[in-house]
């Protein structure tokens, strides 16, 4: 992707999804000409089971194990419990950020970032 030099938009975003499971969930699914602020995830367990959860970024092709980047590898997350992930994470293009749980859970997430649009159309 160029450097942006024309007109753009900017626009905070949200992603939610209650009941997370052990397939992938893309929380940002990235768009050519698109560059993606992640701000802040929430991730809570809302049942009465410990978790396990998974968090990563697919550079380009979705299930290119080659172009996966990790960035929650079996982080624990007890029952009842809340795991806010507040560091600063950009996503250009086709890039997609996506979590997932050991097994189907009572897990759900919140993610908010900026999405800014490039494309000259």
């Amino acid at each position: 992707m160029a450097i942006p030099s024309g007109y753009g938009t900017e626009v905070l975003k949200k992603h939610f999804k209650a009941g997370l499971s052990d397939s992938d969930e893309k929380l940002i699914d990235g768009v050519a000409d698109h560059i993606y602020t992640v701000l802040s995830i929430s991730i809570t367990e809302t049942g009465t089971a410990d978790e396990i959860v998974h968090m990563y970024i697919y550079q380009g092709a979705t299930n290119d194990t080659t172009n996966k980047v990790e960035l929650l590898r079996n982080k624990s997350l007890p029952s009842g419990s809340t795991f806010i992930y507040n560091e600063r994470i950009v996503l250009v293009g086709t890039d997609e950020l996506v979590i997932k749980t050991g097994t189907s859970a009572n897990v759900d997430v919140w993610c908010s970032y900026i999405d800014q649009d490039w494309n000259d159309s």
